[in-house]
């Protein structure tokens, strides 16, 4: 992959100087990282500051948190394990997002409620939960501020952030303080790309009006619900940002270990392509799932070389594809040999993974007679309306579906940059 910089950046706020921001928040804090130095550009994320504060912000306050596996320090200690650790912190609650804190469940699973073995802490269940029930939890839970420190893979249809958003909507009603912890957003924040939301297709994998791959990280999405989405009742938030972090900078930049926030999310290479092969969900064709290649293999039986030269033929910046054929050892064609392509990223600041998708989407119904998509019309839930299927079914070709949301996007970039908080 190139580590070249053409891409231009995105347009940003304020440089994250530890900031507490939005709604009632006091200053937050400021100090030494507690990590090991990585040179002069050395990366601090959320907690790193949080830590290296004393945890200022949470002193004299039960405090609950939101994560899972990847909330680690820069030494893959879990930060659950370190503040249970540290007087500094009343560390009294977890709760976990889908595939639960410690990672053990698979899409669409969670863990249930639990007593941590580790350091036995009460961790209660997030998953499918909003509002007044999630609000409810929160309240039987007895913490004073909910804090959230979980990775996201850049995507509106992973999940993490929408329980972000239902966390902070039902902390909200709860009357709690809410705090998110930053990390970097793995395929950089430069660019918002896709199709934004259309608000009558919101659910779990997309609840509100934002572009399909936003180009944000989880305290600027914060920021922004609270004062987009969440006016009427908003938390009383505070953000603790990164610095060290650039909004052109993709996972390997940051120094920090990369800890897979779901089982079919294995390395960054997953994420740079996951805003746009996911879309093969919505479809009769395997997404990868099943093999150590997820999101960079897709396929069917009965697909051939004719893919892979027809999607080649487009000389789509960025990415070649491969010919490729593999046996997925679970989810669709579980056992059977499939054909079909395997994406292959060689500069990643060309590379659009959104455009890439309906490129693929095209040439796959263009060259595979048994093209379907699901009967559910899942295509449609994941871009967030009807038109990527309808025009794509009425011969459309890339350029032309991609030309549809131009108008929504260029609407969610401007209302995007007010949030942004680092160059």
């Amino acid at each position: 992959m190139s580590l070249s910089r053409r891409g231009v950046l995105a347009a940003s706020g304020a440089v994250g100087a530890l900031a507490a921001t939005a709604v009632g928040a006091g200053p937050a804090a400021a100090g030494p990282s507690p990590s090991r130095g990585r040179g002069p550009r050395e990366l601090r994320t959320g907690f790193d500051r949080l830590a290296a504060d004393g945890y200022g912000p949470l002193r004299g306050q039960k405090v609950g948190i939101v994560t899972n596996p990847t909330g680690v320090t820069s030494d893959v200690r879990h930060i659950v394990d370190v503040m249970h650790q540290d007087r500094r912190v009343n560390l009294t609650a977890v709760f976990g997002p889908e595939h639960g804190f410690r990672g053990t469940a698979q899409a669409g699973g969670s863990e249930g409620r639990y007593d941590d073995p580790a350091t036995g802490l009460p961790v209660y269940d997030t998953y499918l939960k909003s509002g007044r029930p999630l609000a409810d939890v929160f309240s039987a839970s007895g913490v004073d501020t909910v804090v959230f420190d979980v990775q996201d893979a850049g995507a509106r249809f992973y999940t993490y952030i929408w329980t972000l958003y239902d966390c902070m909507e039902a902390a909200a009603l709860a009357g709690r303080r809410f705090v998110v912890l930053d990390r970097p957003n793995p395929v950089s924040g430069r660019a918002a790309l896709g199709p934004v939301l259309d608000p009558a297709f919101a659910t779990f994998v997309g609840r509100r009006e934002i572009a399909q791959a936003h180009g944000m990280t989880v305290a600027e999405l914060a920021l922004l619900f609270n004062a987009e989405f969440l006016a009427e009742r908003p938390v009383r938030l505070d953000v603790v940002t990164m610095s060290g972090w650039r909004r052109s900078d993709f996972f390997d930049a940051s120094g920090l270990p990369w800890v897979p926030p779901s089982p079919n999310m294995p390395t960054p290479e997953t994420a740079l392509v996951y805003s746009g092969t996911c879309l093969f969900e919505g479809t009769n064709l395997s997404e990868g799932r099943g093999t150590t290649r997820p999101f960079e293999l897709l396929g069917a039986a009965g697909i051939d070389h004719r893919w892979a030269a027809a999607v080649n033929a487009l000389r789509l910046p960025g990415v070649a594809f491969r010919e490729a054929y593999f046996a997925p050892t679970f989810s669709k064609f579980q056992g059977k040999t499939v054909g079909g392509v395997q994406l292959h990223v060689h500069d990643r600041e060309m590379f659009d993974p959104v455009r890439t998708g309906i490129a693929l989407l095209v040439t796959a119904k263009r060259t595979w007679s048994g093209f379907e998509w699901r009967s559910d019309h899942w295509i449609d839930t994941l871009t967030g309306n009807t038109r990527v299927r309808t025009m794509i079914d009425a011969g459309a070709d890339t350029d032309e579906v991609v030309a549809a949301w131009h108008a929504d996007l260029a609407a969610f970039r401007a209302v995007r940059k007010k949030y942004l908080r680092y160059r």
